[in-house]
């Protein structure tokens, strides 16, 4: 470990700006080792958590998923979270349209942020020495990369896991309004014919039909109904759900017929899905132009033209010679 150290200590000596660089580095590496033996001080040493392990009958049980964690890290919340509000509720918005709900989602988001911006740059500078012909403006350069990598990846990641998400509530939609429609006109009320559609999509669309059974679920916890639903349209973040909550909420209100409204609703959707599917259609000749161009266009010019080109390339030999 001493000879790793002092080699590394020679690398960047030997290089511009080196020993900021080792200075740092080895900064980073005494606050993960410190952070290592607090948590494992923590997790063996506490009298307390061997005291409740003990009562409840629980000697050598892990402790919950995320829960140790997340008590390490809590008193770093205040400086992981930022202090823009809008930026707080774009995080929190994607996090629950990614299907994170817990209340440590957007802490553990930001920590693992700051932890992949710190921690690229750290392996970067460990792996110099292996390096010898990298130069230090070169690993700096890596290092630099790295962070950016480690600020920006999170967020990307998290991004298109909402989106992923979205596509498939949104594709599991119909067949769930079409359900719904069936159950509700087959004689069952709100709520049994919420749980029954769950029930079907456990397998087909899971995603959803969980969606569906947190509705039913708050309903029967005392939540009112038109909250239960909007808290839907929330989480989902689907324009077609919020509308289907929309009239929902509005039907309950003004007491009509629920079985008639999801029935209009349904066939105005199909008809909005046909509206979309004859869309895309339309614009599929204006993106087949750059696939022809680009593709097609290069062969059909070697077919078309390369034989002419290869004899007057042979009549030019001939003329010249």
């Amino acid at each position: 470990m001493l000879e790793s150290l002092l080699s590394l200590r020679g690398y960047f000596s030997n290089q511009p700006s080196g020993m900021v660089a080792f200075t740092l580095l080895i900064g980073a590496a005494v606050f993960v080792l410190s952070m290592g033996a607090w948590v494992l001080v923590g997790v063996v040493a506490s009298p307390l958590r061997r005291r409740l392990a003990r009562l409840g009958g629980m000697e050598g049980a892990g402790t919950p998923q995320g829960g140790f964690l997340i008590d390490r890290i809590r008193p770093l919340f205040p400086y992981l979270i930022p202090g823009k509000e809008e930026e707080r509720s774009r995080i929190g918005n994607l996090l629950t349209y990614a299907g994170f709900r817990s209340a440590s989602a957007m802490p553990l988001f930001y920590a693992s942020k700051a932890l992949l911006t710190l921690g690229l740059p750290f392996l970067t500078f460990l792996a110099a020495p292996l390096l010898p012909t990298v130069s230090g403006g070169k690993v700096m350069t890596v290092a630099l990369i790295g962070a950016a990598l480690g600020f920006v990846l999170p967020g990307i990641w998290l991004d298109r896991r909402a989106q992923a998400r979205q596509r498939e509530l949104r594709a599991s939609f119909p067949d769930a309004l079409d359900l719904l429609v069936v159950c509700v006109e087959s004689g069952l009320g709100l709520a049994p014919a919420l749980q029954r559609v769950a029930d079907d999509l456990v397998i087909s669309a899971p995603e959803l039909g969980a969606e569906l059974a947190l509705v039913n679920a708050e309903m029967r916890a005392g939540v009112e109904r038109t909250q239960a639903l909007k808290n839907l349209a929330a989480r989902t973040g689907l324009d077609d759900i919020k509308g289907l909550v929309a009239l929902l909420v509005q039907t309950m209100r003004f007491g009509t017929g629920v079985a008639d409204a999801l029935r209009v609703y349904s066939e105005e959707f199909r008809d909005k899905r046909m509206q979309a599917a004859e869309e895309e259609a339309a614009k599929i000749g204006t993106k087949m132009v750059f696939p022809l161009v680009l593709c097609l266009w290069p062969a059909f010019f070697l077919v078309a033209v390369g034989p002419a080109v290869i004899r007057l390339v042979d009549v030019f030999k001939q003329v010249s010679h």
